[in-house]
């Protein structure tokens, strides 16, 4: 049951809307003001330019606050967060961190099953196997089931997909949804996000197989009533049985599941709407991604995408000012847990998760212990230098070659594993030379016939044994992840005991499997990296 809402709650959630429109249309002013300033005819040749990793607008550190200081809780500590981005108090005993592809997969399947109203998917693709056909079967026994209980259905399914991973092949995330679209078309609607940077003659020279490099929808969002799951996996059979990721539940947080299905929505209204014919169009009055112009484009999707962001953001600050003026603060028994959404769409002009994370990284003290896991180990200079140039002792883990997703595949991509090796070489030799090696810890994960796809990374204050905050979601830390595509992810700062120990041991399970990279690591015959793939790693590693 979701905790019971207090009278101020209800009052703000009816009329801070309205309020925070006004700051929604004052900050936007703002933003297109800011873009003109400084033009953006570059960004028509982002895709092809090297890493230039420029300095996000900065986070300041708040000199006052939102709510009373409450000394020595974790909250005081990040609280600085929600001067930024919107800031959802809920029960910790709400949140459940799953540990295996399975548990992700059957969640989904018991929720779908029983939602009565909505039902939100975004992913990078839906993929074309059985499992995924149960999938879909279960949420046409929700919109048929719903379909004959009401001469209305109340049941609304919305599907985000990236435009060219879900086309590839003949038979493909599309086909797969059509029967849906075509049965169920007042209450269905599959959404096709694409890239305003694959235009022109880049669109006709990039292959198929390839040009989802140049940026896709990457958002991991699943949405089922006011439940909702978000983690790293795709729609696909390997992510439900043999390829490791990270999920965490939500369950009942209402507030929660709004903004993401308003999120979801928004990057919707701005994509490919597809048809029962398999046809796609665009709402009226968008600008279409590829045909028209860049800059327009961009400016549609960020106004529609940060009116969100920016009416949960004012909605929240008000109702989190009235309760903490009242000294309700954090009940230590209910809402002992703040949920922090991150938006990253550079593409677009929106860069939130990165000047969070960079803070993050940047305030990690010697008093703190970072562990972060990425799937594709290939960090940002940006990120890499505060790593390096951090006090907190860092444990980092990514994926050994043989659990790499392209270990083993046709072509130029079953290069890929060792570029990473290269990269991973080339981050260690770094360590050593600045002499890190007690500080900074690099970790590969090993298991036979597993995929390791798992990022984020688990936050600990001096003295703690548990984490205490964790960062959630789609974000890689890499190039794409900041430059190139849609992400969205969450941070989560807990003082529930329970909690923290399912985010320990979550922590614990995946470094239990992994070896720590020493120098005789990268010596050994099965990591070595061919001279052609030393030499074109730098050009590459901006694409994977």
């Amino acid at each position: 049951m979701a905790a019971p809402m207090s009278w101020r709650r209800l009052v703000y959630s009816v009329y801070s809307p309205a309020i925070a429109g006004v700051f929604t249309r004052i900050s936007d002013r703002l933003f297109r003001a800011r873009d003109r300033r400084r033009g953006s005819s570059v960004l028509l040749l982002a895709p092809l330019l090297a890493e230039a990793d420029p300095a996000p607008r900065p986070v300041s550190k708040p000199t006052g606050s939102a709510g009373a200081q409450r000394t020595g809780s974790f909250y005081t500590h990040f609280r600085w967060i929600a001067e930024h981005v919107p800031a959802f108090r809920v029960p910790g005993s709400h949140i459940h961190i799953l540990t295996s592809p399975d548990q992700f997969y059957q969640a989904m399947k018991a929720r779908i099953k029983t939602a009565k109203r909505r039902i939100v998917m975004a992913s990078l693709y839906l993929g074309t196997g059985q499992l995924e056909q149960e999938l879909v079967d279960c949420m046409k026994e929700a919109l048929q089931r719903s379909q004959d209980s009401s001469n209305a259905p109340d049941l609304k399914v919305s599907v985000l997909l990236d435009y060219t991973r879900g086309s590839r092949g003949q038979i493909n995330s599309r086909t797969m949804l059509l029967p849906l679209l075509q049965h169920f078309s007042s209450q269905m609607r599959v959404s096709l996000y694409h890239t305003p940077d694959l235009r022109g003659l880049l669109r006709l020279l990039v292959p198929q197989r390839f040009n989802e490099t140049i940026g896709v929808q990457h958002i991991k969002v699943y949405l089922f009533d006011d439940s909702i799951i978000i983690s790293g996996a795709n729609l696909s059979d390997s992510y439900f049985t043999n390829r490791q990721d990270r999920y965490v539940l939500l369950e009942n947080c209402q507030e929660v599941a709004n903004f993401f299905s308003d999120l979801v929505e928004a990057v919707g209204d701005v994509s490919l709407q597809l048809q029962p014919d398999d046809s796609v169009t665009m709402l009226e009055g968008m600008v279409h991604p590829y045909k028209g112009n860049r800059q327009d484009f961009s400016a549609v999707a960020r106004e529609r995408i940060m009116e969100v962001v920016n009416a949960a953001h004012m909605r929240q600050l008000l109702l989190n000012q009235s309760e903490d003026s009242e000294d309700e603060g954090v009940s230590e028994g209910e809402e002992d847990t703040w949920v922090f959404p991150l938006v990253q769409m550079k593409p677009l002009g929106i860069q939130v998760d990165e000047q969070v994370t960079q803070r993050l990284l940047t305030d990690a003290g010697t008093d703190s212990t970072v562990f972060l896991t990425s799937g594709y180990f290939n960090l940002t200079r940006a990120y890499m230098r505060l790593v390096l140039g951090a006090g907190a002792s860092y444990r980092i883990l990514t994926a050994s070659p043989e659990v790499n997703g392209f270990f083993g595949a046709k072509g130029v991509a079953g290069a890929i594993p060792a570029a990473y090796i290269h990269i991973a070489r080339q981050f260690y030799n770094q360590v050593c030379q600045l002499g890190q090696q007690k500080r900074v810890h690099l970790h590969e994960y090993h298991r036979p016939q597993w995929t390791f796809h798992a990022k984020g990374l688990w936050y600990y204050l001096q003295g703690q044994d548990r984490p205490c905050l964790t960062l959630i979601g789609s974000p890689n830390f890499g190039y794409r992840s900041v430059h190139r595509d849609l992400e969205a992810q969450i941070a989560i700062v807990t003082e529930n005991e329970e909690l923290q120990c399912q985010l320990q041991e979550e922590q614990e399970m995946l470094y239990q499997r992994s070896t720590e990279v020493s120098r005789s690591t990268f010596e050994r015959p099965d990591r070595h990296v061919k001279l052609w793939v030393k030499l074109v790693t730098p050009f590459i590693k901006n694409f994977f």
